[in-house]
């Protein structure tokens, strides 16, 4: 018989409502949200953090750093924190550089990355991700909380590879709902796919990440997710500024690039189709060419 766990899950959001659905059946699952829904009664977080074995993180990465200071006092030893953001914070750090300057050793921590779109787990479908954590023996537990879930977990110990490769992907799945809209086909979908994952592994290792490490769960499988989902908002996005429409242009790619910039995190210029994702989205450029051109430019 599987070891009941407490589990504390931050944010009741469509992940929120995931995570809950996945492990309700087999642990104790209590729910804070900061700005919570008329129907719902949020917990406090001084009474579900001290006894939580298990902290869930199910919110954008903005929070993330306030939240970890405001509840670290809390912690037992021995519970672990867990992160699904995939986003870059306003000082331009991923939920690792946060929790890892937060947390130091004094508590673990750990990042789930991959292709688990929250309307499908909520449906009882699969969903996959790599788990990213210093020591194996936190996979292991993290793995066993999920057990008897449909989420399949891979260990990866690899946190700065697919913390960027995760968030990196999102700006790469614009380029899939412009081609998807222009209707370039699917052969361009092929082409753009090995593309991004070149220049994703570039990136990723001048981060710090290792070699190959976008050609994961975390890189490549999230980013075929969220690059042909048609319920994927970066997909979505990619359709509209493809016919003109740069109104309400935002989300977690769009985020990534300002970040980007702002901090001078790597050059663009150094990346041929990132560049160009830049370009569309900050730009009133001429799309069709500005592809077309990248095309014809290799």
């Amino acid at each position: 018989m599987n070891k009941k766990h407490k589990v504390a899950v931050l944010g009741y959001g469509e992940m929120g409502h995931a995570m809950e659905h996945l492990l309700c059946a087999e642990h104790d699952i209590s729910i804070w949200d900061k700005f919570p829904q008329e129907d719902f009664q949020s917990k406090l977080l001084e009474d579900i953090i001290p006894p939580a074995d298990f902290i869930l993180f199910c919110l954008p990465v903005n929070p993330h750093r306030e939240i970890v200071m405001q509840i670290e006092p809390l912690l037992k030893h021995g519970s672990i924190c867990l992160s699904i953001a995939k986003g870059l914070d306003e000082r331009g750090q991923t939920a690792a550089q946060i929790f890892k300057a937060s947390l130091q050793d004094r508590h673990r921590y750990g990042l789930l990355y991959g292709p688990m779109i929250s309307e499908e787990i909520r449906a009882g479908r699969y969903a996959f991700a790599q788990l990213g954590c210093q020591y194996r023996d936190s996979f292991e537990m993290i793995k066993e909380l999920f057990r008897n879930t449909r989420m399949h977990l891979e260990y990866s110990s690899d946190i700065s590879g697919i913390s960027w490769s995760v968030i990196l992907k999102n700006v790469y799945a614009i380029l899939f709902g412009v081609s998807d809209e222009l209707k370039f086909g699917d052969n361009m979908r092929g082409f753009l796919t090995v593309e991004a994952l070149r220049e994703l592994d570039k990136i990723v290792r001048s981060m710090g990440g290792e070699t190959g490490s976008p050609y994961h769960l975390a890189g490549l499988g999230d980013l075929i997710t969220t690059a042909t989902s048609e319920n994927s908002h970066h997909h979505s996005l990619g359709r509209k500024l493809a016919r003109g429409d740069r109104t309400h242009v935002t989300g977690e790619g769009v985020h990534t690039l300002e970040m980007v910039d702002k901090f001078n995190l790597f050059k663009n210029e150094d990346y041929p189709l990132f560049s160009l994702v830049h370009n569309i989205v900050q730009k009133p450029i001429d799309i069709e060419a500005g592809l077309i051109s990248y095309i014809n430019g290799r």
